[in-house]
Protein backbone atom coordinates (compact mmCIF):
# COMPACT_ATOMS: atom_id res chain seq x y z
CA UNK A 1 0.00 0.00 0.00
CA UNK A 2 1.53 3.67 -0.93
CA UNK A 3 1.84 5.41 2.04
CA UNK A 4 -0.13 8.15 3.08
CA UNK A 5 0.47 11.82 1.56
CA UNK A 6 -0.42 13.98 4.44
CA UNK A 7 -0.71 18.07 4.43
CA UNK A 8 0.35 19.10 8.15
CA UNK A 9 -1.99 22.69 8.89
CA UNK A 10 -0.94 24.93 11.64
CA UNK A 11 2.04 22.61 12.26
CA UNK A 12 3.29 24.52 15.64
CA UNK A 13 6.23 22.75 16.56
CA UNK A 14 5.26 19.33 15.10
CA UNK A 15 2.90 17.88 17.25
CA UNK A 16 1.03 16.30 14.52
CA UNK A 17 4.20 15.33 13.26
CA UNK A 18 5.49 13.57 15.66
CA UNK A 19 1.97 11.56 16.64
CA UNK A 20 2.42 10.65 12.75
CA UNK A 21 5.48 8.43 13.51
CA UNK A 22 4.18 7.33 17.38
CA UNK A 23 1.39 5.92 15.13
CA UNK A 24 2.87 3.54 12.78
CA UNK A 25 0.42 4.70 9.82
CA UNK A 26 2.66 4.26 6.68
CA UNK A 27 2.86 8.41 5.37
CA UNK A 28 4.74 10.76 4.69
CA UNK A 29 4.47 14.85 5.32
CA UNK A 30 4.66 16.51 2.10
CA UNK A 31 3.85 19.81 3.54
CA UNK A 32 3.98 21.28 6.63
CA UNK A 33 2.35 25.21 7.43
CA UNK A 34 2.62 27.56 9.90
CA UNK A 35 3.39 31.55 10.00
CA UNK A 36 4.99 31.25 13.63
CA UNK A 37 8.71 31.97 12.94
CA UNK A 38 9.76 30.95 15.90
CA UNK A 39 7.45 27.21 16.16
CA UNK A 40 9.05 26.93 12.42
CA UNK A 41 12.50 26.96 13.77
CA UNK A 42 11.77 24.33 16.02
CA UNK A 43 9.86 22.52 13.80
CA UNK A 44 12.93 22.55 11.43
CA UNK A 45 15.20 21.35 13.91
CA UNK A 46 13.04 18.24 14.34
CA UNK A 47 12.28 17.46 11.02
CA UNK A 48 14.49 19.03 9.01
CA UNK A 49 13.66 17.15 5.68
CA UNK A 50 10.23 17.97 5.46
CA UNK A 51 8.85 21.12 3.25
CA UNK A 52 7.86 23.54 5.43
CA UNK A 53 5.82 26.86 3.85
CA UNK A 54 6.31 29.72 6.04
CA UNK A 55 2.52 31.38 5.34
CA UNK A 56 -0.47 31.85 6.00
CA UNK A 57 -2.77 29.82 4.78
CA UNK A 58 -4.98 32.40 3.39
CA UNK A 59 -2.34 32.80 1.05
CA UNK A 60 -1.68 29.58 -0.54
CA UNK A 61 -4.19 29.43 -3.26
CA UNK A 62 -6.54 26.17 -4.67
CA UNK A 63 -4.08 25.41 -6.98
CA UNK A 64 -1.21 25.01 -4.86
CA UNK A 65 -3.29 22.82 -2.58
CA UNK A 66 -4.21 20.92 -5.78
CA UNK A 67 -0.51 20.46 -6.35
CA UNK A 68 0.56 19.00 -2.81
CA UNK A 69 -1.60 15.73 -3.61
CA UNK A 70 -2.67 14.76 -0.52
CA UNK A 71 -4.61 12.17 1.07
CA UNK A 72 -4.79 13.17 4.43
CA UNK A 73 -5.19 16.65 6.59
CA UNK A 74 -3.66 17.08 10.24
CA UNK A 75 -4.39 20.05 11.62
CA UNK A 76 -4.75 22.12 15.15
CA UNK A 77 -6.63 25.79 14.21
CA UNK A 78 -6.12 28.31 16.60
CA UNK A 79 -8.14 27.84 20.02
CA UNK A 80 -8.59 31.33 21.44
CA UNK A 81 -11.55 31.72 19.88
CA UNK A 82 -13.29 28.86 21.45
CA UNK A 83 -11.84 28.81 24.58
CA UNK A 84 -13.95 29.12 27.83
CA UNK A 85 -11.52 31.65 29.51
CA UNK A 86 -11.35 33.41 26.48
CA UNK A 87 -13.99 36.24 24.77
CA UNK A 88 -15.32 33.32 22.94
CA UNK A 89 -15.28 34.90 19.72
CA UNK A 90 -16.13 31.86 17.92
CA UNK A 91 -16.30 33.19 13.21
CA UNK A 92 -16.21 36.46 14.41
CA UNK A 93 -12.49 36.13 15.85
CA UNK A 94 -10.28 37.36 13.05
CA UNK A 95 -7.86 34.13 14.27
CA UNK A 96 -10.58 32.20 13.01
CA UNK A 97 -10.58 33.02 9.50
CA UNK A 98 -7.81 30.83 7.99
CA UNK A 99 -10.10 27.94 9.28
CA UNK A 100 -13.04 29.56 7.33
CA UNK A 101 -10.85 29.85 4.13
CA UNK A 102 -10.25 26.03 4.71
CA UNK A 103 -13.16 25.26 4.92
CA UNK A 104 -14.25 27.30 1.38
CA UNK A 105 -11.16 25.39 -0.25
CA UNK A 106 -11.89 21.91 0.76
CA UNK A 107 -15.36 21.12 -1.63
CA UNK A 108 -13.08 22.69 -4.93
CA UNK A 109 -10.17 20.67 -4.51
CA UNK A 110 -9.50 18.62 -7.41
CA UNK A 111 -9.30 15.02 -5.01
CA UNK A 112 -10.82 15.15 -1.80
CA UNK A 113 -8.40 13.76 1.33
CA UNK A 114 -9.22 10.61 2.58
CA UNK A 115 -9.06 11.19 5.75
CA UNK A 116 -8.76 14.73 8.01
CA UNK A 117 -8.24 15.16 11.73
CA UNK A 118 -8.39 18.46 13.37
CA UNK A 119 -7.79 19.06 17.01
CA UNK A 120 -9.28 21.91 19.22
CA UNK A 121 -10.04 22.73 22.80
CA UNK A 122 -12.89 22.13 24.66
CA UNK A 123 -15.46 25.04 23.50
CA UNK A 124 -15.39 24.64 19.96
CA UNK A 125 -17.54 21.52 20.17
CA UNK A 126 -20.23 24.01 20.97
CA UNK A 127 -19.33 26.58 18.65
CA UNK A 128 -20.90 27.50 15.20
CA UNK A 129 -17.43 26.83 13.64
CA UNK A 130 -17.67 23.55 14.65
CA UNK A 131 -21.63 23.31 12.80
CA UNK A 132 -20.38 25.34 9.62
CA UNK A 133 -17.29 22.05 9.66
CA UNK A 134 -19.86 19.45 9.82
CA UNK A 135 -21.88 21.32 7.53
CA UNK A 136 -18.93 21.23 4.77
CA UNK A 137 -18.00 17.70 5.51
CA UNK A 138 -21.32 15.82 5.81
CA UNK A 139 -21.62 17.72 1.77
CA UNK A 140 -18.37 16.55 0.93
CA UNK A 141 -19.29 12.51 1.75
CA UNK A 142 -17.23 12.71 4.78
CA UNK A 143 -18.20 10.14 7.85
CA UNK A 144 -16.85 11.47 10.85
CA UNK A 145 -16.54 10.89 14.73
CA UNK A 146 -16.43 13.35 17.69
CA UNK A 147 -14.36 13.02 21.08
CA UNK A 148 -13.95 15.45 23.70
CA UNK A 149 -10.85 13.76 25.41
CA UNK A 150 -7.95 14.48 28.34
CA UNK A 151 -4.73 12.63 27.83
CA UNK A 152 -5.71 10.42 30.78
CA UNK A 153 -7.86 8.82 27.80
CA UNK A 154 -4.73 7.13 26.19
CA UNK A 155 -5.31 4.34 28.62
CA UNK A 156 -8.96 3.90 27.84
CA UNK A 157 -10.58 2.06 24.45
CA UNK A 158 -11.88 4.67 21.83
CA UNK A 159 -15.04 3.64 20.28
CA UNK A 160 -14.59 1.84 16.82
CA UNK A 161 -15.69 3.57 13.27
CA UNK A 162 -18.87 2.02 11.98
CA UNK A 163 -18.98 2.07 8.69
CA UNK A 164 -16.24 2.12 5.68
CA UNK A 165 -17.43 5.30 3.41
CA UNK A 166 -13.90 6.24 1.85
CA UNK A 167 -13.67 9.46 3.23
CA UNK A 168 -12.95 9.99 7.43
CA UNK A 169 -13.29 12.77 9.47
CA UNK A 170 -12.32 12.96 13.42
CA UNK A 171 -12.45 15.73 15.72
CA UNK A 172 -10.30 16.22 18.99
CA UNK A 173 -10.94 18.19 21.46
CA UNK A 174 -8.58 17.86 24.49
CA UNK A 175 -7.14 20.67 26.16
CA UNK A 176 -9.17 21.17 29.20
CA UNK A 177 -8.60 24.29 31.34
CA UNK A 178 -9.54 24.66 35.29
CA UNK A 179 -12.31 26.44 36.49
CA UNK A 180 -11.75 29.65 37.82
CA UNK A 181 -11.15 29.54 41.74
CA UNK A 182 -14.05 30.80 43.59
CA UNK A 183 -14.96 32.10 47.68
CA UNK A 184 -11.65 32.43 49.78
CA UNK A 185 -12.00 29.92 53.16
CA UNK A 186 -9.84 28.18 55.17
CA UNK A 187 -10.02 24.73 55.41
CA UNK A 188 -7.94 23.63 58.51
CA UNK A 189 -7.34 19.79 57.28
CA UNK A 190 -6.09 18.86 54.10
CA UNK A 191 -6.60 15.16 54.80
CA UNK A 192 -10.07 14.90 56.10
CA UNK A 193 -12.86 14.58 53.83
CA UNK A 194 -14.40 18.17 54.78
CA UNK A 195 -17.99 19.27 53.94
CA UNK A 196 -20.71 22.52 54.02
CA UNK A 197 -20.52 25.80 52.43
CA UNK A 198 -16.64 26.67 54.27
CA UNK A 199 -14.93 23.57 52.89
CA UNK A 200 -12.42 25.23 51.40
CA UNK A 201 -8.82 23.56 51.60
CA UNK A 202 -6.23 26.18 52.55
CA UNK A 203 -6.47 27.78 49.56
CA UNK A 204 -8.91 29.53 46.63
CA UNK A 205 -10.53 25.82 46.00
CA UNK A 206 -13.71 24.36 46.46
CA UNK A 207 -14.98 20.81 48.02
CA UNK A 208 -15.62 19.33 44.54
CA UNK A 209 -12.44 20.27 43.00
CA UNK A 210 -10.67 19.00 46.46
CA UNK A 211 -12.56 15.59 45.86
CA UNK A 212 -11.62 15.58 42.06
CA UNK A 213 -7.76 16.12 42.69
CA UNK A 214 -7.77 13.13 45.26
CA UNK A 215 -9.38 11.01 42.91
CA UNK A 216 -6.85 11.73 40.01
CA UNK A 217 -3.98 11.18 42.83
CA UNK A 218 -5.27 8.03 43.55
CA UNK A 219 -5.62 6.58 39.84
CA UNK A 220 -2.58 3.90 39.74
CA UNK A 221 -3.11 3.46 36.27
CA UNK A 222 -1.53 7.22 35.65
CA UNK A 223 1.65 7.47 35.79
CA UNK A 224 3.17 10.00 38.56
CA UNK A 225 4.66 12.84 37.77
CA UNK A 226 8.22 11.99 38.97
CA UNK A 227 8.44 9.79 35.97
CA UNK A 228 8.55 13.10 33.56
CA UNK A 229 11.00 15.22 35.47
CA UNK A 230 14.08 16.45 34.21
CA UNK A 231 17.27 15.66 36.66
CA UNK A 232 20.94 17.14 37.18
CA UNK A 233 19.46 20.17 35.64
CA UNK A 234 20.29 23.63 37.44
CA UNK A 235 16.47 24.22 38.46
CA UNK A 236 17.22 27.74 40.18
CA UNK A 237 15.88 29.87 37.31
CA UNK A 238 12.63 28.04 37.69
CA UNK A 239 11.88 28.49 41.50
CA UNK A 240 8.92 30.81 42.00
CA UNK A 241 10.49 34.34 43.52
CA UNK A 242 9.13 35.76 46.51
CA UNK A 243 6.64 38.68 45.03
CA UNK A 244 4.71 35.72 43.19
CA UNK A 245 4.47 33.85 46.28
CA UNK A 246 3.58 36.55 47.98
CA UNK A 247 1.00 37.57 45.57
CA UNK A 248 -0.56 34.53 44.45
CA UNK A 249 0.21 32.13 46.94
CA UNK A 250 -4.32 31.30 47.13
CA UNK A 251 -4.64 30.62 43.81
CA UNK A 252 -1.23 28.03 42.80
CA UNK A 253 -2.15 24.69 41.56
CA UNK A 254 0.37 23.31 43.68
CA UNK A 255 1.73 19.37 42.81
CA UNK A 256 4.39 16.86 43.95
CA UNK A 257 6.59 14.33 42.30
CA UNK A 258 4.37 11.69 43.84
CA UNK A 259 0.94 12.99 42.06
CA UNK A 260 -0.36 12.31 39.13
CA UNK A 261 -2.59 14.80 38.34
CA UNK A 262 -1.53 18.52 37.08
CA UNK A 263 -3.93 21.19 35.31
CA UNK A 264 -3.20 22.20 31.45
CA UNK A 265 -0.22 23.78 30.53
CA UNK A 266 -1.11 27.19 28.72
CA UNK A 267 0.98 29.35 26.57
CA UNK A 268 0.85 31.72 29.25
CA UNK A 269 3.17 29.77 31.88
CA UNK A 270 5.65 31.33 33.53
CA UNK A 271 4.21 34.61 32.71
CA UNK A 272 1.15 34.40 34.34
CA UNK A 273 -0.36 32.18 37.56
CA UNK A 274 -3.97 31.58 37.21
CA UNK A 275 -4.83 28.88 34.88
CA UNK A 276 -1.91 28.49 33.05
CA UNK A 277 -0.53 25.18 34.64
CA UNK A 278 0.61 23.43 38.20
CA UNK A 279 4.11 24.15 39.88
CA UNK A 280 5.90 21.82 41.78
CA UNK A 281 6.99 21.37 44.92
CA UNK A 282 10.24 19.85 45.42
CA UNK A 283 10.16 20.27 49.17
CA UNK A 284 8.22 17.24 49.75
CA UNK A 285 8.98 16.60 53.27
CA UNK A 286 7.03 20.06 54.28
CA UNK A 287 3.64 19.54 54.67
CA UNK A 288 1.63 21.98 52.71
CA UNK A 289 -1.55 22.45 54.63
CA UNK A 290 0.97 23.16 58.25
CA UNK A 291 2.33 26.26 55.99
CA UNK A 292 -1.17 27.15 54.39
CA UNK A 293 -2.78 27.01 57.92
CA UNK A 294 0.30 29.19 59.77
CA UNK A 295 0.47 31.89 57.65
CA UNK A 296 -3.20 34.11 57.99
CA UNK A 297 -1.41 35.61 60.59
CA UNK A 298 1.73 36.58 60.35
CA UNK A 299 3.43 39.98 58.56
CA UNK A 300 3.84 39.52 54.83
CA UNK A 301 8.41 38.93 55.48
CA UNK A 302 7.03 35.75 57.62
CA UNK A 303 4.29 34.78 55.04
CA UNK A 304 6.90 34.93 52.33
CA UNK A 305 9.93 33.13 54.33
CA UNK A 306 6.94 30.11 55.12
CA UNK A 307 6.28 29.58 51.69
CA UNK A 308 9.55 29.75 50.17
CA UNK A 309 10.18 26.44 52.23
CA UNK A 310 7.99 24.67 49.62
CA UNK A 311 10.23 25.35 47.22
CA UNK A 312 7.95 25.59 44.70
CA UNK A 313 9.03 25.91 40.83
CA UNK A 314 8.26 25.84 38.12
CA UNK A 315 8.28 23.00 35.41
CA UNK A 316 10.85 22.78 32.70
CA UNK A 317 9.79 23.22 29.42
CA UNK A 318 11.26 19.67 28.47
CA UNK A 319 9.19 18.50 31.76
CA UNK A 320 6.16 20.08 30.19
CA UNK A 321 7.03 18.01 26.46
CA UNK A 322 7.42 14.93 28.35
CA UNK A 323 3.83 15.22 30.08
CA UNK A 324 2.78 15.94 26.44
CA UNK A 325 4.26 12.69 25.46
CA UNK A 326 6.80 14.34 22.80
CA UNK A 327 10.15 11.93 22.84
CA UNK A 328 13.31 12.82 24.35
CA UNK A 329 14.82 13.48 21.50
CA UNK A 330 12.75 15.99 20.56
CA UNK A 331 14.47 19.31 21.45
CA UNK A 332 14.39 23.20 20.51
CA UNK A 333 17.09 25.37 18.92
CA UNK A 334 19.70 27.40 21.84
CA UNK A 335 18.02 30.59 20.26
CA UNK A 336 14.88 29.71 21.50
CA UNK A 337 14.23 31.18 25.04
CA UNK A 338 12.02 29.49 27.91
CA UNK A 339 9.79 32.12 27.32
CA UNK A 340 8.58 30.99 23.92
CA UNK A 341 9.00 27.44 24.61
CA UNK A 342 6.89 27.83 27.51
CA UNK A 343 4.76 29.70 24.70
CA UNK A 344 4.95 27.23 22.01
CA UNK A 345 4.27 23.93 23.57
CA UNK A 346 1.27 25.62 25.62
CA UNK A 347 -0.01 25.61 21.98
CA UNK A 348 0.56 22.10 21.21
CA UNK A 349 -1.52 18.90 21.77
CA UNK A 350 -0.71 15.67 23.25
CA UNK A 351 1.04 13.42 21.31
CA UNK A 352 -0.35 10.13 22.69
CA UNK A 353 -4.13 10.65 22.10
CA UNK A 354 -3.68 12.46 18.50
CA UNK A 355 -1.62 9.03 17.68
CA UNK A 356 -4.18 7.35 19.10
CA UNK A 357 -7.05 9.35 17.00
CA UNK A 358 -4.91 9.12 13.74
CA UNK A 359 -4.83 4.91 14.06
CA UNK A 360 -8.41 4.76 14.63
CA UNK A 361 -8.89 7.23 11.90
CA UNK A 362 -6.67 5.04 9.59
CA UNK A 363 -8.71 1.61 10.37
Amino acid sequence: MEPLRVLELYSGIGGMHQALRESHVPAQVVAAIDVNTVANEVYKYNFPHTLLLAKTIEGITLEEFDRLSFNMILMSPPCQPFTRIGLQGDKTDPRTSSFLYILDILPRLQKLPKYILLENVKGFEVSSTRDLLIQTIENCGFQYQEFLLSPTSVMTEFPKTGSENPQKYAIDAEKNTEEKKIEPSICLDGNTQCSGKETILFKLETTKEIDRKHQQNSDLSVQMLEDFLEHDIDINQYFLPPKLLQRYALILDIVKPTCRRSTCFTKGYGRFIEGTGSVLQTAEDVQIENIYKSISNLSEEEKITKLLTLKLRYFTPKEIANLLGFPPQFGFPEMVTVKQRYCLLGNSLNVHIVAKLIKILYQ
